[in-house]
C-alpha cells in the first residue's frame, strides 16, 4: 500500500510437548532475519502452547495519505503486472503428498521468501493506480476484489501469465490441488468468462491459493515501461504483463483470453 514497517510482534503457536524449543528458537530467528532486512524491530508479541505449529507478525508501518496505494482505483486503460509466478499452493500441496521434486521444493522457498519491499519500491517511485498482493484468493480471487471495488472489469491474456517451474504439471495430478485453491475456484469462477478453448494453463492455477505471492499492480499505459524497468532494476522474480483494465462488463467481471 506504499507504506513502510516501523516495527512489528510476533505471534507464535507451538507444541512444546512435542518438538523441542530448539524449532522454535529457528522459526524465531527466521522471522528476525526478515525483519532485520525490512528495517522492522521486532518488539516482543505473544506465544500459545498448540498441537500446530504457527507463526506470523502483527506489523505497524506508516505512509503519507497521499501516496496510499490502494486496491479501489484501477482505471480503464492501466495495465496489470504480476511480480511473482503464481503456483505456490499447488507445489505445496505436492510437498505435503510426497510428490515433489527436490529443486522445485528449493525454487518455491527462494519465490516465498522472496520480500515483495523490492516491488513495492519499484512501485512506489513511478506512482500507480492500484495494487494488491496475491495470497490466499489467488490471483482470480484477488483480481475479483480489486475488480469489484474499482468498478471496472479486467483482461487476462492466459499466456502471460507467470508459472512457477513444474507447478503445471502438478496441477495435473487432482491430489496436488488444495482445498483453498478449489473453494477459490467454487467461489470466484462464476465472474470469469473464457474467451479460449485452447488454454494453455490449468484453469484451477488462476485460482491457486498463494503463500506470500506477488503484486498485482494496475499502472496507466503510459507509466508502464517505467514501472517494468524498475521491476527489472529490483531483480524481482517476474515483471510480466498478463492483462488490462477495461471498462465495466456487466455480463463478466473477468475475461480470460
Amino acid at each position: 500500500m506504499g507504506g513502510k514497517p516501523i516495527f512489528a510482534l510476533n505471534i507464535t503457536c507451538f507444541p512444546t510437548d512435542d518438538l523441542p524449543l530448539e524449532v522454535l528458537h529457528q522459526i524465531l530467528k527466521g522471522g528476525q532475519d526478515v525483519a532485520n532486512d525490512a528495517g522492522a524491530p521486532i518488539l516482543g508479541g505473544h506465544s500459545i502452547k498448540d498441537k500446530e505449529p504457527k507463526y506470523g507478525m502483527v506489523v505497524t508501518g506508516l505512509v503519507k495519505k497521499e501516496q496510499l496505494v490502494r486496491n479501489d482505483n484501477a482505471q480503464a486503460g492501466d495495465c496489470l503486472i504480476l511480480t511473482k509466478p503464481i503456483g505456490t499452493g499447488i507445489i505445496s500441496t505436492a510437498i505435503k503428498r510426497g510428490n515433489a521434486k527436490e529443486d522445485d521444493i528449493n525454487n518455491i522457498v527462494k519465490i516465498m521468501t522472496d520480500s515483495n519491499a523490492k516491488a513495492a519500491n519499484a512501485m512506489n517511485q513511478v506512482g500507480v493506480n492500484s495494487c494488491t498482493d496475491v495470497t490466499g484468493y489467488g490471483l482470480i480471487g484477488h483480481l475479483k476484489e480489486m475488480c469489484e471495488s474499482s468498478n471496472v472489469s479486467a483482461i487476462i491474456n492466459a499466456n502471460d501469465v507467470p508459472l512457477i517451474k513444474g507447478s503445471s504439471d502438478y496441477a495435473s495430478n487432482k491430489e496436488n490441488i488444495p482445498g483453498g485453491t478449489r473453494r477459490n475456484y467454487e467461489c470466484f469462477n462464476s465472474v470469469v468468462n473464457y474467451q479460449t478453448n485452447n488454454q494453455s494453463l490449468n484453469e484451477l492455477q488462476l485460482y491457486d491459493a498463494q503463500t506470500s505471492g506477488g503484486l498485482l499492480i494496475s499502472v496507466a499505459e503510459n507509466k508502464k515501461e517505467d514501472l517494468i524497468n524498475n521491476l527489472k532494476k529490483e531483480k524481482c522474480l517476474s515483471h510480466s504483463v498478463i492483462g488490462t483494465i477495461v471498462e465495466k462488463d456487466s455480463s463478466h467481471l473477468i475475461q480470460i483470453k
